[in-house]
């Protein structure tokens, strides 16, 4: 039967022999390709890699589709924001953060399906591989297969589970979408198989070796058994076959293996004024494969570029505020002296009028001190000290080191010395030498530009110039004012500031391939010797100004620019400070890491228990409770412990916020509010922060909302691309679409 099925099975080999052939250099000639790639060590490498090309990496873009953030790039429409915040979206008419991933990822399973199917025929020493290798190969496919499946369920909910790579005569007219829980099943059976792999050095282990950054391994394993046991057991996802006592079960023993093989939270302070605290610390700090520094990271992700895509517009170089703070966010970090939330509440659904905790300690007209140390290192608010380095010096001190081109002159010999550099004995009229070329871009948009030599001179020179020699379009020009030397016998210093040629419009100098040339003076028998010379560009720093996110500040509010904050807040996890246009420096996203799974324990457990203080045995001599596991994140940070004696109710709401702060900013609001079902609650409204600056220069804060369309609940899920809903309804006669797309 010729069906969609068929259809995309071809697709699937025909850009699979593409991936391969382009990394192998092999020619395609239908199945007999595949017979050969797995004749070869190389070969089998080779397609083992190209399933790595479906894994999903998480994206920071993704918080502005949550409470987390309101984008600036609403401003302009057909962006993703300003399409999702209308609800503009049909089947037939979806995107995500993430596009519509549905095929590439299915095109990754037939990879892990096809590769699992052909291994077992592979000979070890026949491709020159350890047995051991063969095994870690195979351990990383069910892994890989693992992630996959679990990427797919958080995204369209049941799904058809393909584990076989299906044959060209297979009858898919019966195929079904299979139960959350049957995928989830499937899941931890590809875990299971991953970790009865023995673990060795060479095979599947605990940690990544040199130069196999992003490979899967044992801790990816416990990860993926931990997220995919949560949400089997969330609101959305459940069935009852995975109860939150099996995942309390599955997300402890995942915990305490990785405990066990030396995966701890980040604890290095910053040294001096590297980070605001530890916690911003590691958000800057990109994980080590070797795990030498930072234990903490279980899978890494992508580095980001917050300054310039998520910066403010008084940043040289910044393109886009982008994900804006809300101001729910901002209310969610709790008060450091008491631990307790500053806001418990709104009296209105627009979250214009805030229910204040007079407990708390919190002063609405100082509304951003004394605050969760998380919070300084994940949010620019008003006031908030941007350059951590207090004191002013030099930015950068850049050398262009150039020398004499004795090849290139006009009336003057050039000799090299023993002292270094050059003698130059002018012959007559109009004599000059050219200097070496520029090896790289002298990048002076700001600073100082100083040409710089040492010389003697056997006569005082008074009509001496520079002219700056670039080759093709650019052509070239002489300095304006002639140069002095003066008669010396020792070796005196040169130099001379052309910062102000930069803004000439005939400035077009600096490039790599350009060159200097020099015209000692204007008549011959001038002795003149030269070395150490360069083109040094030096750039003061001068400390940032505090962000300004009041009305008419720097970094002032709008609702129509791009480039400033619609919410009065900028992100400021995973910035680096020192980060810019000259040195991008700001820090990873990463998918997985060991804070996530003490919260997914917590969550677990209180679930199973209803009393968060019940500690349970989680394998490995190891008991904790659910306020442990919070504790435990508390604790790292310096916040104030969670009391016991909460009831489960109590509890789930700190538990909640606690993961809210934690792991803002790393693409997990987005799902959790969906397994929860409250996303009715979170994603109708949202609120910034309208700062005035008043004559006296206090400030007052006003709060402004954002109603939005992306609540609904169609939009638990995303769509399955109609084209192919269509096409399987042609062949079961079943709709498979998604709840609400039509």
């Amino acid at each position: 039967m010729k069906n969609y099925f068929q259809i995309l099975i071809f697709l699937f080999t025909v850009l699979l022999a593409t991936s391969c052939n382009d990394q192998l250099e092999l020619g395609y000639d239908g199945r007999s390709s595949l017979d050969e790639l797995f004749t070869t060590r190389n070969g089998v490498r080779g397609y083992l890699n190209s399933a790595y090309g479906a894994r999903i990496l998480p994206d920071l873009d993704r918080s502005a589709l949550t409470d987390e953030s309101q984008s600036s790039e609403m401003a302009f429409q057909g962006t993703l924001p300003s399409l999702w915040y209308v609800d503009a979206f049909s089947a037939a008419r979806y995107s995500n953060v993430d596009g519509q991933p549905w095929s590439y990822i299915y095109q990754g399973i037939r990879k892990c399906n096809v590769f699992l199917n052909r291994i077992v025929d592979v000979d070890a020493d026949a491709i020159g591989a350890l047995e051991e290798q063969i095994l870690s190969w195979k351990a990383q496919a069910h892994t890989l297969r693992a992630l996959y499946y679990l990427q797919l369920i958080k995204r369209y909910g049941p799904v058809p589970l393909l584990t076989e790579p299906y044959d060209i005569t297979h009858d898919y007219s019966n195929d079904v979408r299979a139960p959350i829980s049957e995928i989830v099943k499937q899941i931890l059976d590809d875990c299971d198989i991953a970790m009865a792999t023995p673990e060795s050095n060479l095979g599947f282990s605990w940690t990544v070796r040199s130069q196999e950054n992003f490979i899967m391994n044992r801790a990816v394993v416990e990860a993926i058994r931990s997220q995919a046991s949560l949400y089997a057991a969330s609101p959305l996802y459940t069935d009852g076959t995975y109860t939150w006592s099996k995942a309390a079960e599955i997300t402890g023993n995942a915990l305490s293996n990785l405990l066990t093989n030396d995966y701890k939270l980040w604890d290095e302070e910053p040294i001096g004024n590297a980070a605001q605290n530890l916690y911003g610390l590691y958000f800057i700090t990109p994980h080590d494969e070797q795990r030498g520094r930072d234990k903490e990271t279980i899978y890494g992700g992508n580095i980001q570029n917050i300054w310039g895509d998520n910066g403010m517009p008084s940043t040289p170089g910044q393109t886009r505020a982008g994900n804006c703070p809300t101001q729910e966010l901002v209310d969610s970090y709790e008060m450091l002296e008491t631990g307790l939330l500053p806001i418990i509440g709104y009296s209105d659904p627009q979250h214009l009028n805030p229910i204040i905790n007079e407990a708390s300690g919190y002063d609405p007209n100082n509304p951003y001190e004394g605050r969760d140390p998380r919070f300084y290192a994940t949010v620019y608010f008003n006031g908030a000290v941007r350059d951590l380095g207090t004191e002013s010096g030099l930015a950068r001190d850049d050398h262009f080191m150039l020398s004499i081109n004795p090849n290139a002159a006009n009336n003057i010999t050039a000799t090299e010395i023993d002292e270094g550099g050059f003698k130059l004995e002018t012959l007559g009229g109009d004599p000059w030498v050219m200097t070496t070329t520029l090896q790289e871009d002298i990048k002076a948009e700001a600073g100082s530009i100083i040409i710089k030599f040492k010389y003697k001179s056997n006569k005082d020179i008074s009509n001496a110039q520079f002219f700056f020699a670039a080759p093709g379009p650019a052509g070239g020009q002489s300095t304006p004012e002639n140069v002095e030397l003066s008669k010396t016998d020792e070796w005196a210093d040169f130099e001379l500031d052309i910062t102000s040629y930069r803004d000439q419009s005939w400035w077009k100098w600096g490039k790599t391939g350009h060159s200097l040339r020099f015209d000692v003076g204007a008549d011959g028998g001038s002795v003149v010797h030269v070395k150490d010379l360069e083109v040094n560009v030096r750039v003061e720093s001068t400390p940032a100004p505090p962000a300004e996110t009041f009305v008419g500040g720097l970094d002032g509010i709008t609702t129509t620019n791009r480039r400033a904050t619609f919410t009065g807040y900028y992100l400021r996890k995973y910035n680096n400070w020192k980060s810019g246009r000259d040195n991008r420096a700001d820090g990873e996203l990463r998918m997985f890491r060991l804070a996530e799974m003490y919260l997914n324990f917590a969550e677990a457990a209180y679930q199973s228990t209803g009393n968060p203080d019940e500690a349970l045995n989680i394998g490995n001599g190891m008991t904790m409770s659910a306020r442990d596991a919070v504790n435990t994140i508390r604790r790292r940070v310096g916040m104030p412990y969670l009391p016991s004696g909460l009831s489960k109710d109590e509890f789930e709401k700190r538990y909640r916020n606690e993961r809210r702060v934690e792991l803002a900013y790393e693409s997990h609001r987005y799902f959790d509010v969906r397994r929860w079902k409250i996303m009715e609650q979170t994603e109708h409204f949202v609120t910034g922060m309208r700062i005035t600056k008043e004559a006296d220069d206090s400030f007052t804060y006003q709060r402004i909302g954002f109603e939005r369309e992306s609540y609904k609940e169609k939009l638990y899920w995303y769509p399955i691309p109609q084209s192919e809903i269509n096409k399987m309804n042609s062949h079961t006669g079943t709709d498979w679409q998604n709840p609400g797309w039509n």
